[in-house]
């Protein structure tokens, strides 16, 4: 089943929790922390696989978690980091956050990838916390919570050229002739249920085409099928434009698709466009002379009106070949993009690397503190034990953020809010 939307909730394995250990040796009797770090959870990864062209993988699975990490083991060993999460979506996959509306990322290119969630870092043992002034540390870091969101997924074909047009003007036929596409096709409206697309070989250029069904008037506001399917044409570099000479205006039909375009997206009807007359065989040479001149007389337009038929093949190498001069055109034209791609996959931030910079918001006797690197530490803080609430005091302290709530005006009682954690002002403060 063709499927080109879809909502999903995505979530990073929660990072292992450290371990609170100590050395037991015969002849050893003070033996010194020895737990062992936490290992990271599993990062949820989108991989471009070229061979997909739906999206139905994700139509009823709406859940993908990755597995967390191990906890850390005495003796200093490390829990086991978990295994990524791959999820293999489509060339042509957008991905927008269903909280924020904001494009997360674009993935058009076979093999790419893009980690969606991140997974935990794993908590440090009490063996990490080991120093000078503290040589028996008796509390160790949870594992950090991976990331959790929703996103929606939304396919848009990655094609050059796009047919657009009413039903039955002939886009499947057309596109059944030049490429290695087989659409159903059949004498009745919207025929083609789904958007086709296929591959088109002219001299030593290649390009993909793909047809747009059920465009008619209203389509861009739920009408037909075309509202389902206009976001496919937004990739395509060109449009044809295909007219029925059997319909009762072609002028009109011109002005009604091109209409439907603007009000989807004002940039779809600013993407060149060839204008194409298809089944020229139902009407002889001087009928066809008198309606390409009329066309242009009445669209106040020079342009060439290409005529053919997708059913006999007259006029179609006319055609492939204007194609490919206007892409090759385009692509002499068009400015490379400078991607700064990485030579390494970094698959999880060192500590040193994390933003240490804060800030407080205050809301009545509620003070909230902002800062990456905080909010971390605070998240992967043992509550319950004395000795772990002493180590987040001291970061605090350190980096100034008691400094900054005596100045903003924190008094004993009020509420202090470091990501989900909240404590009192003075239960930190004195503790």
């Amino acid at each position: 089943m063709f499927c080109d939307q879809a909502e999903i909730k995505v979530k990073a394995g929660k990072g292992g929790d450290g371990l609170v250990g100590w050395r037991r040796e015969k002849y050893c009797p003070y033996g010194g922390p020895d737990g062992g770090d936490g290992g990271g959870g599993g990062n949820v990864i989108l991989r471009v696989n070229c061979n997909l062209n739906t999206l139905s993988d994700f139509r009823r699975a709406k859940l993908f978690k990755a597995e967390d990490g191990e906890n850390g083991a005495g003796n200093n060993m490390h829990g086991k980091s978990a295994e990524d999460l791959i999820l293999e979506v489509p060339e042509g996959t957008q991905v927008t956050s269903l909280v924020s509306k904001k494009n997360i990322c674009d993935l058009t290119t076979d093999g790419q990838e893009f980690i969606l969630a991140r997974g935990g870092r794993g908590g440090f043992g009490n063996a990490h916390f080991t120093s000078s002034t503290r040589q028996a540390p008796d509390f160790a870091e949870l594992g950090e919570p991976g990331e959790e969101l929703e996103v929606r997924l939304d396919l848009k074909l990655v094609a050059q050229v796009g047919i657009i047009g009413f039903p039955s003007v002939g886009k499947s036929t057309l596109i059944s002739r030049i490429s290695n596409a087989k659409p159903k096709i059949a004498d009745y409206p919207f025929t083609t249920l789904i958007p086709n697309l296929g591959m088109v070989k002219v001299g030593s250029k290649d390009f993909v085409v793909a047809d747009v069904p059920g465009l008619i008037e209203g389509a861009s506001e739920g009408k037909g099928l075309g509202h389902e399917f206009l976001r496919h044409v937004e990739r395509t570099l060109i449009l044809i434009h295909m007219l029925d000479p059997l319909r009762d205006d072609i002028v009109k039909d011109f002005e009604v698709i091109n209409n439907e375009l603007k009000k989807f997206d004002s940039s779809l009807v600013r993407k060149p466009q060839i204008i194409v007359i298809n089944k020229i065989d139902a009407l002889d040479q001087e009928l066809q002379e008198m309606l390409v001149k009329d066309f242009k007389k009445r669209m106040h337009t020079r342009k060439k009106v290409f005529v053919i038929s997708a059913v006999s093949g007259k006029g179609l190498d006319e055609l492939l070949y204007e194609i490919k001069n206007r892409l090759e055109d385009y692509e002499s034209k068009a400015k490379p993009i400078k991607q700064d791609v990485p030579k390494d996959k970094i698959f999880r931030p060192h500590l040193k690397d994390m933003d240490q910079r804060f800030f407080i918001d205050k809301k009545r006797r509620k003070f909230t503190v902002h800062g990456k690197r905080l909010e971390q530490i605070a998240v992967m803080t043992d509550m319950s034990n004395p000795s772990a609430m002493d180590r987040l005091r001291d970061v605090m302290k350190k980096k100034g953020v008691f400094k900054e709530l005596s100045r903003m005006g924190a008094k004993d009682g009020d509420k202090i809010e470091i990501g989900p954690v909240v404590i009192s002002y003075d239960q930190i403060l004195f503790r």
